[in-house]
């Protein structure tokens, strides 16, 4: 037996396969937590590694056959894998790089270098791929398989309901954490550890697959993979180092100016680290220590009694109060309800009230209804709406602000808001950096509800639904550097349809 720092609710098994002490290395399989530190993922690896004296094998593949593959996505996982090789050069582990070259390729390394491990570790992320891979592909394996949750601050299993309002969550977040200080990842669990150097990978992998250099990662010709070339790569770099600069400068210089810049379009307020914690290449927990750290002499002991509010309980500043709800609420309100409803992103999943006000308004008139091809190219009567697609398309995220209004107008003008949903997801998962990720579910479903309540005066296509205007918009927030920015000529005077009755 050996003491393992990662908490037992963080780790569940996969198959019914016993650990095997003669197999040639441990393996974790890197697929959602893609960084070589703060990970209890691997952290659980090296524990296991040294308990056997083993080497220690770490894969982190990228496939060809995930929905929405394109060359965004592809080049933000590139860029993480080449800091990651890099690290692992300087760590005692054995890192193994692939990036599926033909669609089907691939098939089967997993499994394979698993056949020949200990026990498989591997990233418990409660959506979009993994769910089914764990279900319908790990079981299938003959060697142990361990699914370990370092996802947010609080395990995502820790507590058997369902959130259905922010306020509920936070309460029972802020009782938890006054209750026990969490335990965080080591945030450099390969310091100081020597394991034995693998001196070649199983015949039976090498043969038959090529993995990758580093200068084979930062020269990818991402043209000859068989993936959406017309979703271009964004200014925005991916991988820890990038993720780590943005972190520290938020933290240390954009953080005071947070609560009021995050909601104006025309100032960039938020943090930029969403794409970053979407794929890992930054921690939860190194984001909350980076805000802890710059609230001079904070500490654990500081916060208040659980109360239920936004802000009052960390005892930091108005913007890192702000900040950490953000964090520790709406974040990981979205992991409890992922993990724990397999129709997370399926319109039955909307609470009752808001599936029943929407179908008593299912047959009103809209002022306007677009395709989705319309919607997607950015051709509707509303300039703002249309400045917002377009930084989605080009930049991969929208505004913090706008992100609301945007999908608040796609249910208005859309024929239904099961057609809504649908037009939701697609161009969210399609463009978006942070997109197929818990948090992203979270704010496409309070477009239409969840976590939201029954809002008055009743209207018309809405309902009870909470209701936003880009003349609302306009009146509370200056938008003009923002329009100018993403502006078309001939922006909101053609390509829609009017739906008078």
């Amino acid at each position: 037996m050996f003491t393992s720092n990662t908490p037992s609710i963080r780790v569940r098994s996969a198959t019914e396969h016993d650990q095997r002490k003669d197999g040639q290395y441990v393996l974790y399989w890197m697929t959602a937590y893609r960084r070589l530190e703060s990970n209890f993922a691997l952290e659980r690896a090296v524990e296991l590694a040294v308990a056997w004296n083993k080497p220690l094998v770490v894969f982190e593949g990228l496939r060809l056959g995930y929905r929405w593959a394109s060359d965004r996505f592809h080049r933000f996982v590139l860029d993480g894998m080449i800091d990651n090789l890099k690290a692992a050069q300087r760590l005692t582990v054995t890192y193994v790089g692939y990036v599926e070259p033909t669609s089907g390729d691939g098939s089967g390394l997993a499994e394979t270098l698993a056949k020949y491990a200990c026990a498989t570790v591997t990233d418990d992320f409660p959506c979009f791929f993994h769910p089914a891979l764990y279900g319908a592909i790990v079981k299938r394996w003959p060697c142990a398989v361990e699914l370990v949750d370092s996802n947010g601050i609080l395990p995502m299993r820790n507590t058997e309901r369902t959130f259905t309002v922010a306020h509920s969550y936070r309460r029972y977040m802020q009782k938890e954490i006054h209750r026990e200080t969490p335990v965080f990842p080591r945030a450099d669990p390969l310091r100081h550890v020597e394991l034995p150097r693998l001196k070649k990978l199983p015949e039976e992998v090498s043969n038959r697959w090529k993995f990758v250099t580093g200068k084979e990662l930062e020269q990818f010709d991402l043209s000859k993979l068989d993936i959406d070339h017309s979703v271009r790569p964004t200014d925005a770099r991916g991988g820890r180092a990038e993720g780590l600069r943005l972190l520290n400068s938020f933290a240390g210089a954009k953080l005071e100016e947070y609560d009021q810049a995050r909601n104006e379009p025309d100032r960039y307020g938020s943090s930029g680290l969403s794409a970053h914690l979407h794929f890992g290449h930054v921690s939860a927990h190194e984001v909350f220590e980076a805000i802890a750290s710059s609230q001079y002499g904070w500490s654990f002991e500081k916060i208040s009694k659980p109360n239920g509010k936004m802000n009052g309980f960390w005892n930091m500043g108005q913007s890192a109060e702000a900040f950490m709800d953000q964090l520790m609420t709406w974040r990981e309100i979205g992991f409890n309800m992922c993990s724990r409803e397999a129709n997370y992103d399926r319109y039955e999943s909307l609470p009752e009230w808001a599936r029943k006000t929407l179908s008593e308004h299912a047959g009103d008139a809209r002022p306007f209804v677009y395709t989705p091809e319309e919607f997607e190219s950015a051709r509707t009567h509303d300039a703002l709406w249309n400045a917002a697609q377009r930084q989605l398309v080009v930049e991969g995220r929208i505004h913090n602000y706008l992100r609301m209004l945007w999908g608040k107008k796609i249910l208005h003008w859309s024929q239904s808001p099961q057609e809504a949903l649908k037009i939701m997801i697609h161009l969210n998962n399609k463009y978006a950096l942070d997109g197929r990720d818990p948090n992203s579910y979270s704010g496409i479903f309070w477009v239409l509800g969840r976590y939201d309540r029954a809002w008055g005066p009743e209207r018309e296509v809405f309902g009870k639904i909470r209701y936003m205007t880009s003349e609302s918009t306009r009146s509370k927030f200056s938008v003009k550097g923002y329009l100018q920015r993403y502006a078309q000529v001939g922006d909101g005077k053609e390509g829609h349809k009017v739906i008078k009755s």
